[in-house]
């Protein structure tokens, strides 16, 4: 076996592109089998119009997909990216500063732990493992 075979950025890129695709796809199928009216909701409450509510399912589905399967993975992460940042300024926001007293971390760290790791792939791309590089 190869000794740099557990330093490897394209395994790690590949590790990273399962988790933040694999886990924001739980999102994506919730909002697919359950609608978006809440999010709906969310939206006519600041005036936006619901239909915009189908964007955030197509960024946590389709975008998820293709971050999974490393295809278009800079554009696939730019749009995962867009949406966390909606959905913190849209859910999060009155939480930005504030931690979570029944765990002492930060009260956005999960949303912001997918616009992160979403960042990441925007600059670095899906790597080795990946259908289109």
């Amino acid at each position: 076996m190869n000794k740099d075979f557990l330093r490897s950025n394209d395994l790690g890129l590949l590790l990273l592109r399962l988790t933040v695709g694999g886990l924001m796809l739980f999102h994506g199928i919730h909002k697919l089998v359950y609608g978006v009216a809440g999010l709906q909701g969310m939206l006519a409450g600041l005036g936006v119009p619901g239909f915009l509510a189908y964007f955030s399912l197509a960024a946590e589905l389709v975008a998820s997909i293709l971050i999974i399967l490393g295809a278009w993975t800079r554009v696939a992460s730019a749009v995962m990216v867009g949406n966390m940042v909606v959905a913190i300024l849209m859910a999060h926001l009155p939480m930005l500063f504030t931690v979570d007293p029944n765990t002492g971390g930060w009260a956005v760290e999960l949303p912001m732990l997918y616009l992160l790791g979403a960042a990441v792939l925007c600059l670095t791309g899906a790597g080795k493992y990946a259908l289109t590089r």
